[in-house]
C-alpha cells in the first residue's frame, strides 16, 4: 500500500514514517518514550503493523514500541523476493533495528511474527521474546506437503494477487476469512482488513513469505535458544491450536505458557488488546513460577 492513500484514522499514521534498511523500504511505526527499554512488535501473516492498534497505547506507557510492517506487507515495499523466507526476514529486521539504533529488550510477535521473534533471538541474543498465538508449528500430515508446493506455485503466477484481491476483498468475504480464526471481531477491525486484502501489492507480499515458510531449522534450533521465551495461547484459536504452543514450550529451556480466552486475533478483540496481560509476559522473570 501507498502510505500517502491510507487515511488520517489507519492507525498509527501519524507515528509512521518510510525508512530505508537493508534491502526494503520500510514503514515503522514508533511510540514511547525514545529513551525506554526497546520492544519489537512483529504482526501476523497477512496483517500489518495496524493489528496493535489496541495493544500499544497501554505498552507505549513502558517501552518504546517499534511496529514495522513486514517485507511486501502493509506498507513496506519488499526490495528482493528471496529475502522473504524465515531466517532472511529475522536478518532484514536486525538491519532495522540498527538504523533505529534500537536494541530490543524483547520481541512481541503475533502468529507468524511469532516465529519470526524466535528467529530474530536465534541470531542474536534477545532477553524476552513472547509470542501470542505462535504459529511455531509445522503443517501435519498431507498439508505437511502440499501447502510449500501450493504457495509456491500461486505466488509464481502475476495475475495471482490481484486475482485474490477481486475474490476476496469483500466485506463478507473478508468477515469470514476473520470469523474463522476462531476471533469475534468488530465492523472496524474487519474494515482494516478490507482495506489490505484488497491491495494486490500486500496479497503478494503475503504470498512470496508464504512460499519460502520453513520452520524446520527453527525447531531443531529451539532446545538451545537461552531466550525467556513467554507463549500466549488463546482457546478457541482455529488457526494455530493451543497445543501447538504448548508443545513447543516443552523445546524450550527457558519457556512458558498462559492460557487465555478468544480466538487467532484475540488481540484485537480486546478493547486492550490484551496490553495488561502483555504487559506482566513483557516483565517476564526466569525466577517466576511455570504458568501452564
Amino acid at each position: 500500500m501507498d502510505p500517502r492513500e491510507l487515511p488520517a484514522t489507519w492507525p498509527f499514521r501519524l507515528q509512521a514514517r518510510r525508512l530505508r534498511a537493508g534491502p526494503h523500504d520500510w514503514w515503522v511505526a514508533e511510540l514511547g518514550s525514545p529513551d525506554a527499554p526497546a520492544v519489537l512488535m512483529l504482526h501476523g501473516l497477512g496483517a500489518s503493523g495496524h493489528s496493535f492498534r489496541r495493544t500499544a497505547p497501554g505498552l507505549a506507557q513502558h517501552f518504546r514500541l517499534i511496529i514495522p510492517d513486514l517485507p511486501g506487507q502493509g506498507c513496506t515495499r519488499c526490495g528482493a523476493v528471496d529475502r522473504l523466507s524465515l531466517n532472511r526476514i529475522a536478518e532484514d529486521l536486525w538491519m532495522l533495528c540498527e538504523s533505529l539504533g534500537a536494541a530490543p529488550r524483547a520481541i512481541l510477535g503475533h502468529s507468524a511474527g511469532a516465529a519470526i521473534a524466535l528467529q530474530m533471538a536465534l541470531l542474536r541474543p534477545v532477553p524476552r521474546v513472547v509470542g501470542l498465538n505462535a504459529a511455531v508449528g509445522a503443517f501435519e500430515g498431507p498439508a505437511g506437503l502440499l501447502f510449500p508446493v501450493l504457495a509456491r506455485g500461486l505466488a509464481a503466477l502475476p495475475f495471482v494477487p490481484r486475482t485474490v484481491s477481486t475474490l476476496m476483498g469483500s466485506e463478507a468475504r473478508v468477515r469470514d476469512l476473520l470469523d474463522g480464526t476462531g476471533s469475534k471481531v468488530d465492523d472496524e477491525t474487519v474494515a482494516l482488513y478490507v482495506r489490505l486484502v484488497r491491495d494486490p501489492d500486500h496479497v503478494a507480499g503475503a504470498l512470496g513469505m508464504m512460499a519460502r515458510w520453513n520452520l524446520d531449522p527453527l525447531l531443531a534450533r529451539l532446545p538451545g535458544l537461552s531466550s525467556d521465551v513467554v507463549l500466549i495461547a488463546a482457546r478457541d484459536d482455529r488457526t494455530v491450536p493451543p497445543r501447538v504452543s504448548h508443545a513447543v514450550a516443552t523445546r524450550l529451556v527457558r519457556g512458558r505458557v498462559i492460557d487465555v480466552e478468544g480466538g487467532h486475533i484475540v488481540h484485537e478483540e480486546r478493547a486492550d488488546g490484551l496490553a495488561g496481560l502483555l504487559l506482566e509476559a513483557l516483565q517476564f522473570s526466569s525466577d517466576s513460577p511455570k504458568i501452564n
